[in-house]
C-alpha cells in the first residue's frame, strides 16, 4: 500500500511534478522584493503559462509554494511551471495595466483571455482642411480631428454616415480626390454632398454644416433640429419653397438617425454597459456603448479559459484587457462586482487621464439598461453554445466520413492566388471547434523566380515546406496547439500528391490530408474528395459535411485572393517615383497626395512640382528631368 508521502516521492508522479514547480517557487522566494509587480510562469518549452499581478510579489508568489491548498486549475499550472519571470512596477495599478498588456500579448492558457480585441470604428471629422471631411476611422488618432463613437461595428458606422450625409451633406472624399475634381461627383447628384470641391457651396454655409454635425454628434441634436425647423418655417413664409423642402428633408434625415440609434437615455451621457452571462463552462460578455446619451450599438465577446472562474472574475479580466486597447468612458456599469473593483477603476483612470467609475447599479434607469445588456448576453451565449454544439457534431461526422482517428481540433486549409505566376501568394486559414481562428491566418509570399509560371504544384510544395519546417523548428516534440490534425488542399489528386511528398520529406506522418476538387463543370455540390491511398469519393449535395468543406475551401480562397490583391496593389504603387534619386517615402507620399497619382506627377511641370510641400526648385527640376529624360 502506497501512502501519500510515498506517492509524493515517486519520480515522475503527478505529485512529484507538482513539487518540482513548488520547489522552484520556494527557491525564488528569498530573491523577490516586497513590491508591486507582475510575474510570469513559464513552461518547459518556454511558453508563458500564466501572467499575474501582485501588490507584493513576495507574498503573492509564496502562495504557489503550497500547491495542495490551491484550486485544481492552479495546481495544474504549478505542476507545469519550470521558470518564472518578474517585473516590478511603481504601483499596484501599474501592475494591473501591465498584466492586461502581457495577457493580450502571450494569451496564456491559465488566464482568462479576451479573444476579440479588434479596434472599434469611429466617425471622424477631419478639421485640417478648409472644407472638413467626414468619414469612418479605425486605429491611431490624428491631430486636428474630432472622433465620435465608438460604434459596435463598421456596418453601424456606415449606416449612421449614410443617414448623416442626407442631413448634413459634407464631403467624404480624400483630399487628393477633392483637389482634382472639375465637376460634382455622384454623391452630389444623390444629395449626399454639397460639392465644395467645385464651389457649389460657400465656405460660410459649409462651416455651418460642420457646426451642425459637431453639435448633433455631441448630443445637442434637439437644438439643431429646433433651429432647422425655425429656418424651414421662415423659408416657407418667405415663399422660398425649394429651400423649405430641402430643410424638411434634412429634418427627416435627422429623425431617421435618431430612430436608428435605438434605446437612448436622458440621464446617462458617456458610459459603457457591460454584462456577463455564464453557462456550460462558457462566458459571454455583452458591451453596450452610450455616448452623449445615444446608443451606438453593442457587441458580444467570448473570453477564453473562463470555465472555472466566476462571473466577477470574468468581468474583471475582461475590463482590464478590453480597456487596454480602447479608451474607457467616465462610467462603466457592470452586472457583477469584479474583484478589486476600486483598484481596477484606479488603473483605468490612470490610463484615461481622468476619473473612471465602475458601478453596479441596483435600481432605476441604469439598472434597466443593465438588465437589457444581461438579457442580450444570455441570448447571445445560448446561440453561441448551440452553434458550437452543431459545429462539434459536424466535425465528428467529418471525421467519420474521411476516416480520421478523431474529430479535428485544428484544420489548416491552403490555397494559392496569382495571375500567370505574378504576385503569387500562398494562404493558410485555420478552423477550430470554435470556428475560424483569424488570428492564426497566414500568408506566404512565394519565390517564383525558379518556378514555371503558374506552377500550382510547386507553389503548394513551397508553402507547405515553409509552414511545416517552421513548426518542426519551433515545436519538434509536437506538443503545442500549432500542429494541425487535418490539412485541406484546394485541388485534386495532383495537389494531394504534392502535399504528401513534402510531408514525407519532412518526416511528418501523423497529419491527415484531404484535397477538395471542383466537379467537372465546377458546380457547387459536385466536389470530389481525395484521400491518401483511398479512391475519390463524393458527398450528397445536401450533406452538411459537404457544406462545411465548402465553407472551409471558400474561406481559404477568399483570403488568398484578398492577400493577392493587397500584394498586387503594393506592386502597382511602386512606380518610377521609387527610382528617382533623393525621393524617399515622405516626398513620394507628398507628391501622390498633391497630384493623386503617379501618372499625374509625370505630367506635371516644374512649377507644378514646386507647389508640393517639401519640394524645392532643385528637387522639382531633378524629378522633372528624371521622368522626362528616361532616368
Amino acid at each position: 500500500m502506497t501512502t501519500a508521502a510515498d506517492t509524493a516521492a515517486v519520480p515522475g508522479s503527478a505529485a512529484a511534478t507538482r513539487r518540482r514547480g513548488a520547489e522552484l517557487v520556494r527557491t525564488l522566494l528569498p530573491t523577490l522584493p516586497d513590491l508591486p509587480g507582475v510575474y510570469r510562469m513559464i513552461g518547459a518549452r518556454g511558453e508563458v503559462l500564466y501572467v499575474g499581478k501582485a501588490k507584493s510579489l513576495r507574498r503573492r508568489v509564496a502562495t504557489y509554494a503550497r500547491p495542495d491548498g490551491l484550486p485544481a486549475r492552479l495546481r495544474r499550472m504549478v505542476a507545469l511551471t519550470r521558470d518564472m519571470e518578474f517585473v516590478t512596477t511603481g504601483s499596484e495599478a501599474e501592475a494591473l495595466l501591465l498584466e492586461a498588456n502581457l495577457i493580450k500579448r502571450y494569451r496564456p492558457p491559465f488566464n482568462i483571455v479576451l479573444r476579440d480585441d479588434k479596434s472599434f470604428p469611429y466617425i471622424v471629422l477631419d478639421l485640417n482642411h478648409e472644407f472638413p471631411r467626414i468619414g469612418k476611422h479605425r486605429g491611431a488618432r490624428r491631430k486636428g480631428c474630432e472622433y465620435f463613437g465608438p460604434f459596435a461595428s463598421a456596418g453601424a458606422v456606415h449606416e449612421a454616415l449614410n443617414a448623416l450625409l442626407r442631413a448634413f451633406p459634407l464631403r467624404n472624399c480624400s483630399d487628393s480626390v477633392f483637389a482634382h475634381r472639375s465637376r460634382p461627383c455622384l454623391q452630389y447628384q444623390i444629395k449626399r454632398c454639397s460639392a465644395p470641391c467645385v464651389g457649389r457651396i460657400s465656405r460660410e454655409d459649409y462651416a455651418r454644416l460642420v457646426r451642425d454635425v459637431r453639435a448633433f454628434l455631441s448630443g445637442r441634436s434637439d437644438s439643431v433640429k429646433a433651429r432647422l425647423q425655425r429656418e424651414m418655417h421662415a423659408a416657407a413664409e418667405a415663399l422660398e419653397f425649394e429651400r423649405a423642402a430641402a430643410l424638411r428633408d434634412r429634418i427627416r434625415a435627422l429623425a431617421h438617425v435618431q430612430a436608428r440609434q435605438g434605446i437612448h437615455t436622458r440621464h446617462l451621457r458617456d458610459a459603457d454597459v457591460v454584462a456577463v452571462a455564464r453557462r456550460a463552462g462558457r462566458a459571454c460578455v455583452q458591451v453596450f456603448f452610450y455616448r452623449d446619451g445615444r446608443n451606438w450599438g453593442n457587441r458580444a465577446h467570448y473570453p477564453a479559459h473562463a470555465g472555472e472562474a466566476d462571473a466577477g472574475e470574468v468581468l474583471g479580466a475582461f475590463l482590464a484587457q478590453f480597456y487596454e486597447a480602447h479608451p474607457p468612458p467616465p462610467l462603466v456599469l457592470v452586472s457583477h462586482e469584479p474583484p478589486e473593483r476600486e483598484l481596477l477603476a484606479a488603473a483605468l483612470s490612470e490610463r484615461a487621464g481622468r476619473r473612471v467609475e465602475i458601478v453596479r447599479p441596483r435600481r432605476g434607469e441604469r439598472r434597466q439598461l443593465l438588465a437589457l445588456a444581461l438579457d442580450n448576453a444570455e441570448r447571445a451565449l445560448a446561440r453561441h453554445l448551440g452553434e458550437r454544439e452543431r459545429h462539434g457534431r459536424l466535425l465528428e461526422e467529418l471525421a467519420r466520413r474521411f476516416h480520421l482517428p478523431r474529430p479535428p481540433r485544428r484544420i489548416e486549409v491552403y490555397d494559392n492566388s496569382h495571375i500567370q505566376g505574378r504576385h503569387a501568394v500562398g494562404a493558410m486559414i485555420v478552423a477550430t471547434p470554435e470556428g475560424f481562428d483569424r488570428r492564426a491566418y497566414r500568408t506566404f509570399r512565394l519565390d517564383t523566380a525558379s518556378l514555371a509560371p503558374g506552377d500550382d504544384y510547386a507553389m503548394l510544395r513551397q508553402v507547405l515546406r515553409r509552414r511545416f519546417a517552421k513548426l518542426l523548428r519551433e515545436d519538434p516534440e509536437r506538443r503545442g496547439e500549432g500542429w494541425p490534425d487535418l490539412v485541406v488542399i484546394d485541388g485534386g489528386a495532383g495537389q494531394l500528391a504534392a502535399a504528401r511528398t513534402v510531408l514525407a520529406e519532412l518526416g511528418v506522418a501523423e497529419v491527415a490530408l484531404l484535397a477538395i476538387a471542383k466537379g467537372p463543370e465546377r458546380d457547387r455540390g459536385e466536389e470530389r474528395f481525395f484521400l491518401p491511398d483511398r479512391p475519390p469519393l463524393a458527398l450528397d449535395p445536401h450533406d452538411p459535411v459537404l457544406y462545411l468543406c465548402q465553407r472551409l475551401r471558400d474561406e481559404a480562397h477568399r483570403f488568398a485572393v484578398e492577400s493577392h490583391r493587397r500584394q498586387r496593389r503594393r506592386g502597382l504603387v511602386r512606380s518610377r517615383l521609387d527610382e528617382i534619386p533623393g525621393i524617399g517615402p515622405r516626398r513620394k507620399r507628398a507628391l501622390l497626395d498633391h497630384f493623386g497619382s503617379a501618372r499625374a506627377v509625370e505630367e506635371a511641370s516644374v512649377k507644378d512640382l514646386e507647389a508640393v510641400p517639401g519640394i524645392s526648385h532643385r528637387v522639382a527640376r531633378a524629378i522633372y528631368d528624371f521622368l522626362h529624360e528616361g532616368g
